[in-house]
């Protein structure tokens, strides 16, 4: 046994990303074979048709017009007040909920995630989620002393499993006074998959049901890093106005995040955004999470706030934005329709993909079936349930004629 010296809920910490340990043997691969040879579905980054990581280019230039000041500079512990204003606004569009509404900067969309796992739930607590879902989830509950937990996504039909969901709530708040529920919509990550504004309804149907006449309380954590590359601007976000006019034992958290729609991977930049009906919760959120950034990053990059502000106070460079953007997620959606209509051909079972960075492909040996896939030089990411794929990062050329090499590999694992 290894001497160690660490405290007792720290000891047996060791990060093994199944993210960037593919990501690391593709590009291992591409050293031996060449690029051209390997096809890299493992990046959660928007790479163009000829592999090159992209920033959208009206960002990079207002990023870099930025005075030094602006690069150098701290910034406030909550954030920038304009940029929380715009956040707020840029969430919401439309659909902002009736209520009271707060937001407080946060080091990507991680320390949402972070800080809602943090301040809402107890040392020892079930927080919940769907059994497809994004890795750091479970890392985030393990190093808070928690423990994350699933229901079924999905039911034999493939749609939304209301019944698995409304047992799981169930089962938890028999056990303990709140839960943190996780949702990622719309375009999940890692299915791609977006809730319908009927499955919201009943999600929060459910959850009103829980608390009536009890001292239950829910936070509902919507994860929308990947709102500007899920469709249509007003139609993915018609969904918030839910949000409004729930009881006050129900807070709303939405997770911002610069890395995808604004391209801003690296500069760790976010925001949690606060919905009640009370306005003592929206108080306490913006205190306890103000509190939570000091004890952890204290404040966050000053520069990309600031680019973001610059962007959404000047309607035309916004308006750039919008369209080189909207660029980006036209070619994500080709190289998606490329992989679904090849996969149908190949009689591939693949989850319901909507929009977004990623689909997956369900199988019963993940690790098996990536494993055969080097073999022809494709690199995906091995989940719990299945195979991720990320269409952002590779281009229309390379995923013509995967998804039959999938289901080559799918057979062959499991026949």
């Amino acid at each position: 046994m290894t001497y160690s010296i660490a405290a007792s809920h720290a000891k047996g910490k060791v990060l093994a990303d199944k993210i960037f340990g593919a990501s690391a043997a593709a590009l291992k691969a591409a050293e031996k074979f060449g690029k051209a040879a390997v096809a890299n579905a493992t990046i959660g980054s928007f790479l163009d048709e000829n592999e090159v990581l992209q920033c959208i280019p009206t960002v990079e230039q207002v990023y870099r017009n930025l005075p030094i000041s602006e690069l150098i500079n701290y910034a406030p512990i909550a954030g920038l007040p304009e940029y929380l204003d715009a956040v707020i606004d840029m969430t919401f569009a439309d659909s902002r909920p009736e209520g009271y509404t707060a937001a407080v900067a946060t080091a990507g969309g991680t320390g949402v995630i972070h800080h809602t796992i943090a301040n809402y739930s107890e040392i020892g607590d079930v927080v919940l989620t769907s059994d497809w879902y994004w890795g750091p989830y479970k890392i985030l509950c393990n190093d808070a002393l928690r423990k994350l937990e699933t229901y079924t996504l999905f039911d034999e039909n493939l749609k939304f499993n209301l019944v698995a969901f409304t047992e799981k709530v169930k089962a938890v708040l028999a056990k303990q006074d709140s839960v943190v529920i996780i949702i990622n919509t719309p375009a999940h990550n890692p299915t791609g998959y977006s809730f319908s504004e009927a499955e919201w309804q009943q999600v929060l149907a459910v959850c009103k049901d829980f608390v009536k006449n009890s001292a239950k309380r829910i936070t509902l954590l919507v994860d929308v890093a990947y709102l500007d590359f899920a469709g249509e601007k007003q139609a993915v976000r018609s969904f918030m106005k839910l949000f409004g006019g729930l009881p006050k034992s129900i807070l709303g958290i939405f997770a911002f995040s610069m890395s995808k729609a604004f391209t801003m991977y690296g500069q760790r930049t976010g925001a949690m955004i606060g919905v009640s009906s009370s306005e003592d919760v929206i108080t306490e959120f913006k205190n306890i999470n103000k509190y939570t950034s000091r004890a952890t990053w204290s404040n966050i990059n000053r520069a990309a706030m600031r680019t973001l502000i610059n962007v959404y106070q000047d309607k035309n460079t916004l308006a750039k934005v919008d369209a080189e953007r909207s660029e980006y997620y036209n070619i994500i959606r080709e190289r998606a329709a490329i992989f679904m209509r090849e996969a149908e051909e190949a009689k591939l079972r693949m989850l319901p993909y909507r929009a977004g960075f990623f689909l997956s492909i369900p199988t019963s040996d993940s690790e098996a079936v990536c494993n055969l896939l080097h073999e022809d030089n494709i690199f995906a990411v091995p989940l719990a349930k299945g195979v991720r794929i990320a269409v952002c990062a590779v281009t229309k050329q390379k995923i013509t004629g995967m998804a039959s090499k999938v289901a080559k590999a799918v057979a062959a694992i499991e026949k």
